[in-house]
């Protein structure tokens, strides 16, 4: 191993601030530490130092960005995002914040901030081992308080405010029904306009705000560039296999959470062993605790379950004080806070932050004498994404695991589990309002009307143990049983085409192993390719090309390969010819307003015309006229041989590195990582959603794992890019082709199986 921006090998041991006795880190030949400790105080305290080792620039940009505080040490090209970001912190009873995570939840937090500080000790002792980012962008890395842990929340993934604008242009221009081209509703709804509610007058920068509280860092010679939100689908993948549908008896447990890409990688694999808890798999590098993985007993891994839990409320102003809003029959302060941001090379600037009852006001429209605030439940208790695993993960059967879930608040999830007993279930949790009188579907007025009546208990959801099937599994589809589908939880859960052909594939298995989970997580077959293969085989044309374009597509097995020129064909017609053109046709007065169709509607529309296309022969010629300047493009693109058409010239995925746009070319060199050509799409188990105008992936499985439930040492997981933060460390790239093949490295538990791959050995000693 070696240090950051030099061949000077790392120490074997380092001195600790705040440990009380020595821990052991033994790192495998993948970059997986092995934490063994004698406490579970000083285990947490060694992997928030491990973390700050491995992670140093991640996790405190990390922190900066969701604290409001990338201005003290970038300048004042980011003061708004300051500001936009502090908007959304958590400023609630901090007593009521620990208590919703665990009794020790404190004190965790506590030793792991402790961990990470005590790393900067070392480093202000060894200032030439500073990761080199800090030294390019010209600042320090920073002192973390426990609370810093739980008071970040605009980096969750709570839903449906964008859609809620998104829903509102395409209501202005055509009407509620026009909105189901570009997001069918489940179970089946139709929306209702709020009264009072206006959505033509909703501004085009409405979002600006919320979008610069949320998005990441953007660096262009250190400076921040406001960028258009990407398109994209986070979702995820797990599934479960009772023993009776396994080869050797056990249950099988596979999870591949899907995010967005970077270097390094959003997640952190790890293994932390004390008296009393011996957990293993990934965690958020920035937060304590195991989220994904086993503890020797039991398994869990966990997927996006799609609850609404905001809301965009609009709220008219008194024209004599802006500062004042309507509610009820008279008119309600805002509470306003002033707060000085710290900027590089000048004076404090002071900001200004607005809070009306249901939360932060995110826009004022002077001209209309309107104010817009978003309702969240981020600002509620317990709302901290992820950091509720460190309840979770010590359980031991499936009672106590449902009873760490009953508080579970973000990010809102599906968790499938299995324990050595040979158990298998299916919990979900969130923190789900109770909306009084609307469906949540669209911006409401902020005048009390319109409320939520407090939160369902994570009692009220449902959840399933040992079911008959023999498997569990999930990819944020509609998975609400009808006796739950009255709880409102939400109307916009991902297309099941991914979930489809995880059953189709597990159905069809009696002796299910881990391998065949490996291949099944790497599986590229588009079931909406043999939807439309089979609209194709009446359809023909006298035109050669469409004549070429239709036998490429008819003779395809619908694997979206890398290598395949049909599926090249296919992915650029489905997403830039084939949904556009069916908007245009279906929705002419809202088309502008859609960006992707609803891909379940319109396979429905295709197959049983009538709703929005008059007739088959509609249908048909839509499908000719899309499919004809697909085949043109693709033609540009890559030729006019379709012998060199290949998915992957023009799909690819690329992992760069937070602040690559402030690096040189040299530099950025160093720290991105790709391209690489890639198969898939969104509706894939190997699940590859990309940006439109260049085919690059915006997410996917950059972590997997298979369990071996009870044999564990014959579970496998792969990271990618690589483990380390640290361009110089092997362990920076090093899985990034394992990733690519779809192959896996074996997740060492026991401490035999540990030892048989230890690359390398340190010693954390009390200082």
């Amino acid at each position: 191993m070696t240090s950051v921006g030099d061949a000077t090998p790392d120490p074997a041991s380092y001195p600790v601030t705040g440990l009380a006795e020595a821990v052991e880190l033994i790192e495998d030949r993948y970059g997986v530490p092995h934490l063994y400790a004698r406490s579970e105080e000083d285990l947490f305290l060694a992997q928030g130092f491990n973390a700050a080792r491995e992670r140093l620039f991640q996790i405190d940009l990390w922190r900066r960005r969701g604290l409001g505080r990338l201005a003290e040490v970038l300048g004042a090209d980011y003061v708004e995002q300051d500001r936009a970001t502090r908007l959304f912190l958590y400023r609630g009873d901090m007593d009521a914040e620990w208590a919703r995570y665990s009794d020790d939840a404190r004190l965790v937090a506590t030793r792991f901030t402790r961990g990470i500080n005590a790393y900067l000790d070392w480093l202000d002792e060894h200032p030439e081992r500073i990761p080199e980012e800090f030294g390019v962008l010209g600042y320090r890395p920073a002192r973390w308080e426990p609370a810093d842990v739980v008071r970040i929340r605009s980096h969750g993934l709570t839903r449906n405010l964008e859609s809620e604008v998104e829903r509102s242009r395409v209501v202005c221009a055509a009407g509620v029904e026009a909105d189901l081209v570009r997001q069918g509703l489940q179970p089946e709804h139709r929306t209702v306009v709020p009264d009072g509610f206006d959505p033509c007058a909703l501004p085009d920068d409405v979002l600006d705000v919320f979008d610069l509280a949320t998005q990441d860092v953007e660096f262009r010679e250190g400076s921040i560039r406001r960028v258009p939100r990407d398109a994209t689908s986070e979702g995820s993948n797990n599934w479960v296999v009772g023993g009776e549908r396994t080869a050797t008896g056990r249950p099988v447990l596979a999870n591949d959470p899907h995010r967005a890409y970077s270097t390094p990688s959003l997640r952190y694999i790890a293994h932390l062993s004390a008296p009393g808890l011996d957990v293993i798999g990934a965690g958020e590098p920035a937060l304590p605790g195991i989220s994904i993985g086993h503890n020797g007993t039991i398994a869990f891994g966990l997927t996006i379950f799609p609850m609404d839990q905001e809301d965009l409320y609009v709220y008219e102003l008194d024209p004599a004080d802006a500062t004042r809003y309507r509610y009820g029959s008279g008119w309600e302060s805002m509470t306003v806070l002033r707060e000085p941001v710290r900027v590089r090379g000048e004076a404090d600037r002071e900001v200004e932050l607005a809070f009306t009852r249901h939360g932060p006001v995110i826009r004022v429209d002077r001209q209309r004498n309107l104010a817009y605030a978003v309702r969240t439940a981020w600002l509620e208790p317990g709302m901290s994404p992820y950091f509720g695993s460190i309840a979770y993960m010590r359980a031991r059967n499936f009672t106590e695991f449902t009873r760490a879930m009953r508080n579970w608040g973000a990010p809102t999830e599906n968790q499938v589990y299995a324990d050595v007993a040979g158990n298998i279930g299916w919990v979900p949790g969130g923190l789900a309002p109770k909306r009084v009188g609307y469906d949540g579907l669209l911006p409401v007025p902020g005048d009390g009307r319109y409320e939520w009546d407090g939160f369902h208990s994570g009692d009220d959801l449902p959840r399933v143990l040992n079911p008959d099937e023999g498997f569990i599994a999930t990819a944020n589809q509609f998975n609400l049983p009808a006796g739950h589908q009255n709880l409102g939880l939400g109307y916009e859960w991902t297309n099941p085409f991914r979930h489809q052909r995880i059953v189709e594939v597990l159905s069809g298995q009696r002796r299910h192993a881990v391998r065949d989970s490996e291949l099944l997580q790497n599986d590229q077959l588009s079931l909406p390719a043999r939807r439309i293969q089979a609209l194709l085989s009446g359809v023909d044309s006298g035109e050669a090309d469409l004549r070429r374009a239709l036998r490429l597509l008819r003779d395809w097995d619908a694997v979206v390969g890398a290598d395949s020129a049909a599926a090249a064909l296919f992915e650029v017609w489905r997403s830039k010819h084939l949904g556009p053109g069916f908007a245009r046709v279906a929705v002419p007065k809202a088309a502008a307003h859609i960006e992707a169709v609803d891909d379940l509607v319109m396979l429905t529309e295709l197959e049983r015309p009538g709703r929005w296309l008059p007739d088959a022969a509609a249908r048909d010629r839509l499908l000719l006229d899309t499919l004809r300047t697909a085949y043109a493009e693709v033609r540009e693109r890559l030729g006019h041989a379709e012998t060199t058409w290949r998915w992957g010239r023009l799909h690819h995925s690329y992992f760069a590195h937070p602040a690559s746009g402030a690096f040189s070319e040299h530099q950025r060199a160093r720290f991105d990582v790709g391209p690489f050509p890639r198969g898939g799409s969104s509706a894939t188990v190997n699940q590859s959603a990309y940006r439109v105008k260049d085919f690059r992936q915006t997410n996917g499985p950059s972590f997997r794992m298979v369990l071996d439930v009870g044999d564990w040492d014959r579970s496998v997981a792969v990271n990618t890019p690589g483990q380390s933060g640290n361009p110089s460390d092997p362990h920076y790239r090093d899985l990034a082709e394992r990733w690519r093949k779809g192959t896996y490295f074996p997740l060492a538990y026991t401490r035999d199986a540990v030892e048989s791959l230890a690359e390398r050995r340190i010693l954390l000693v009390p200082a």
